[in-house]
């Protein structure tokens, strides 16, 4: 594709960026796949140069951009993140969300940043926001793992080698292809999930956090705990 098409967008839903994109770079699948979101790590860059490290079908997006960040080596230590870039730093806001499946289950888990320019005390807050996503898996049955599950309940594990970030400036006015008729046909291009498909994200950090686990037996587990870092 020599020239991008008029009116494409590369907009997957959070379910896409979780079960096909995190998923197939944490199983090594789908090696083209960092054509499309690249391994950046984000912390290294202040957020207005990342647009120009994004993936061949974000570039000249002017709204949001994804990126596979891999895990800092403290944190393989069990320290915590370093989330200080040249410039500022990103700061937690709100709770840590579930992400679900069609089939409601739990497959992931996404918390919000907002980038805060300057060192402390003079720090000013900007528009620049970050969804970060972790995928999670549950032990297959045969494991040892599973094994030592108590009952029927399966084992989550969260999967740390790789977050999926979605960087997006908050502009307080509704994109124009957010305005397109709502029976324009969703769909994909290329064989990627996401392609052409209208807005749905802005801003769903408050989406389906339950007060209680839903009914299905994953949710049994407070997996946000595990986003406390």
């Amino acid at each position: 594709m020599s020239e991008p098409i008029p009116g494409f967008r590369f907009y997957p839903t959070e379910e896409e960026l979780v079960s096909f994109y995190l998923y197939h770079k944490l199983r090594a699948q789908h090696d083209d796949i960092d054509l499309v979101i690249p391994v950046v790590d984000v912390y290294q860059h202040d957020p207005w140069q990342l647009p120009g490290e994004s993936g061949v079908l974000c570039r000249g997006d002017a709204e949001q951009w994804f990126f596979f960040v891999p895990r800092q080596e403290r944190e393989a230590r069990g320290g915590r993140p370093t989330r200080i870039t040249p410039a500022g730093y990103w700061k937690a806001t709100g709770s840590p969300g579930y992400i679900y499946s069609s089939d409601n289950r739990v497959i992931g888990l996404k918390k919000t940043m907002v980038f805060y320019k300057g060192r402390s005390p003079n720090v000013q807050k900007t528009k620049w926001k970050m969804n970060e996503y972790r995928a999670i898996e549950e032990e297959r049955p045969g494991t040892p793992v599973a094994a030592a599950a108590v009952g029927s309940v399966a084992i989550p594990k969260v999967r740390y080698e790789y977050s999926l970030c979605r960087v997006y400036v908050v502009s307080g006015n509704f994109r124009a292809f957010d305005r397109r008729p709502l029976a324009i046909t969703e769909g994909s291009i290329g064989g990627c999930p996401g392609a052409d498909r209208q807005g749905e994200y802005e801003d769903q950090s408050a989406e389906r956090i339950p007060n209680e686990p839903s009914t299905s037996a994953n949710a049994t587990w407070d997996w946000t705990q595990l986003m406390n870092n």
